[in-house]
């Protein structure tokens, strides 16, 4: 018997009710969220989350939590084993990624490198 392979990102349930929270003020029809990496920042890298009209041909889908998150296939090998969370402090608010990939961030905490 095969086993299943494990999910490319998990998502926490804060992350998920914010996700839930900004699906319902989307103008259009959305099927989810889509998250990539973008080559910016200090340190190289940076997460990208827009939201997502269609799935395009090789997302990687993580549904989860009552949401869907699709993930661009260029960021897949980035984000692998990744955690999804939604932090609202005074220090900051927004969606936060636990990268075991990571291998350093940059002094202001908004780009990375692998």
């Amino acid at each position: 018997m095969a086993r299943s392979l494990p999910k490319a990102l998990t998502i926490t349930d804060a992350a998920a009710e914010r996700v839930k929270a900004l699906m319902s003020k989307a103008t259009d029809d959305m099927v989810g969220l889509r998250i990539g990496v973008k080559a910016r920042g200090c340190s190289g890298l940076s997460y990208d989350v827009q939201y997502a009209k269609e799935k395009m041909k090789f997302d990687e889908v993580v549904e989860d939590k009552g949401v869907t998150i699709l993930i661009d296939p260029a960021a897949v090998m980035f984000l692998i084993g990744s955690e999804m969370d939604y932090v609202d402090d005074k220090f900051q608010t927004g969606f936060v990624f636990k990268n075991p990939n990571e291998k350093g961030r940059c002094g202001c905490g908004e780009s990375f490198h692998v």
